[in-house]
């Protein structure tokens, strides 16, 4: 599914550029491309009205193109429009909308800018970056870990230590947590914010698995929860390319500047907890940003006080909730799982691809961008959560499978198993949370024979048991093969030496 409405918000929301925006949305450079020169072909102005929703916007960035002829078109100045770039706010598509009116007849926006990249390309310039207010946290781990004792064992385990660096003010956060894994890395993130007191507009994380699924130099894949955090934040996320140290030299002297000042210092400090370690590290971050700078007026509170702090977006009114993402295909029971149980979608999903978003409490099913279901999450793992208006007129299910099939398939078999396939349909609200067992169960008949699965269905029955895992113990073992008394010679006696009995107890 196109993401014109995040490009378009990030255009001229964020003011970030094509290559920024491409990272972000996970998507190439030229598509950014291509989704804003339509977009000012079209007339219309950002915000969007209200009730102009995804499917006619792109109905309107892409109609028929029209087949103009490439003539008299004029050949921009590469290196004015290079001068140009280096004042703030100026952007490649204003410089190419001033192209356009002093030639009307000039490249599109697309072309502009392709061609503005290859003549760049050929500059060799290895410049200072200069960090706006407000602008980039740099985020990372420090390559050092710190040691954590267990009061219990005695035994040291390692706490990894997470950085967190403003650009414009090196206002620096750091604590230790127990991994790097992705519920951590976004809890560090969320408490950063907090400590901070507000949002910047980018994130700037290295190209570890928590942040990214797959790692490319243009455009690397964000783990889902991750956008899924930035999102509620309204923070943009840009992860530094591969083998581009300058991409987060911010994060890298930050992480440098923890290892030196905080975790050397507390190298002969003994901490039995975690919540111990991070006392001892919130103690020397404090000095740390109240310490002077050595070549400039200040330090890095009072910098990130006058200039950071006034720029940062504001906290939302609750932080973000950690959810975990998954992909997942709807059974024929329009039903998906979820951690062994089943939860109902709309049955015109039937054999779609759809993703889960799954909090401590809740899971959320999405198709193409948009929520179709959401249920309490369950613990109780082999039962079904279905809402009745997720089913189908008349039960039908792809495949037009139903209850009355089912019953059909199983008298072919023998009656002791019709009669319990009707036992299986009958336990279950819904009839339809039955036919997954049902059909494993009729299968059972041609791994093991019809005559031995309605041996065994005979005995399920007589232990009052419609499970399939039940009846396939039966055939794996062999039981139906031993003649039915045998279950009565294991029944207790009533009388018995070791039996004490209900008047024992009087």
């Amino acid at each position: 599914m196109r993401k014109i409405k995040e490009v378009l918000r990030l255009k001229w929301d964020k003011h970030l550029s094509n290559r920024q925006i491409a990272s972000a949305c996970g998507i190439s450079r030229p598509t950014v491309s291509e989704y804003l020169r339509r977009f000012s072909e079209t007339g219309l102005s950002w915000p969007l009205p209200t009730d102009l929703d995804e499917s006619r916007l792109e109905q309107k960035l892409f109609p028929p193109a029209p087949d103009l002829p490439a003539q008299d078109r004029g050949l921009p100045d590469w290196q004015q429009i290079h001068q140009e770039l280096k004042f703030p706010k100026t952007t490649l598509f204003l410089l190419w909308q001033e192209y356009r009116a002093a030639n009307p007849e000039g490249y599109q926006y697309s072309w502009f800018c392709d061609h503005y990249r290859a003549w760049q390309g050929k500059l060799d310039l290895v410049m200072r970056q200069n960090h706006r207010a407000g602008e980039k946290l740099f985020v990372d781990y420090a390559g050092q870990t710190a040691p954590v004792i267990d009061p219990a064992t005695g035994e040291i385990r390692a706490a990894q230590i997470f950085v967190a660096v403003m650009g414009a003010s090196n206002y620096t956060f750091a604590e230790a947590t127990w991994s790097q894994k992705l519920p951590d890395w976004i809890s560090s993130h969320i408490r950063a914010f907090e400590f901070l007191g507000g949002v910047p507009e980018l994130v700037v994380p290295d190209n570890l698995k928590s942040s990214v699924t797959k790692a490319h130099r243009y455009e690397p894949d964000l783990n889902p929860t991750y956008q899924d955090m930035a999102a509620h934040y309204g923070v943009s996320i840009v992860p530094a390319r591969v083998r581009k140290p300058r991409d987060k030299a911010k994060a890298e002297g930050g992480v440098l500047i923890v290892e030196r000042w905080i975790l050397a210092a507390l190298r002969h400090r003994q901490h039995f907890s975690l919540g111990q370690l991070n006392a001892s590290i919130r103690e020397l971050l404090t000095l740390l940003n109240q310490r002077p700078f050595r070549k400039l007026p200040g330090n890095r509170q009072e910098h990130f006080e006058t200039i950071d702090r006034p720029a940062l977006q504001p906290l939302p009114a609750e932080p973000y909730t950690y959810a975990e993402w998954k992909k997942a295909r709807v059974h024929m029971d329009y039903h998906v799982a979820f951690d062994g149980h089943y939860y109902s979608v709309p049955c015109s999903l039937v054999k779609k691809e759809v993703e889960l978003r799954v909090t401590e409490y809740t899971l959320e099913v999405f198709y193409q961008g948009q929520r179709v279901a959401s249920h309490h999450r369950s613990t109780h793992k082999g039962s079904h959560t279905t809402v009745t208006a997720h089913m189908p007129e008349a039960h039908r299910q792809a495949g037009e499978w139903s209850p009355e099939r089912l019953v059909r398939w199983a008298t072919k078999v023998g009656p002791a198993t019709s009669q319990l396939i009707i036992k299986a349909l009958e336990n279950r609200k819904h009839p339809q949370q039955a036919y997954r067992a049902c059909l494993g169960i009729l299968r059972l008949g041609k791994a093991y024979s019809e005559e031995r699965l309605e041996s065994a269905c005979q005995r399920a029955l007589m232990l009052g048991s419609c499970r399939y895992k039940s009846i396939e113990s039966i055939l794996k073992n062999r039981l139906d093969e031993r003649p039915l008394e045998i279950q009565e010679e294991l029944a207790l006696p009533e009388q018995h030496d070791n039996i004490r009995g209900p008047a024992y107890y009087h």
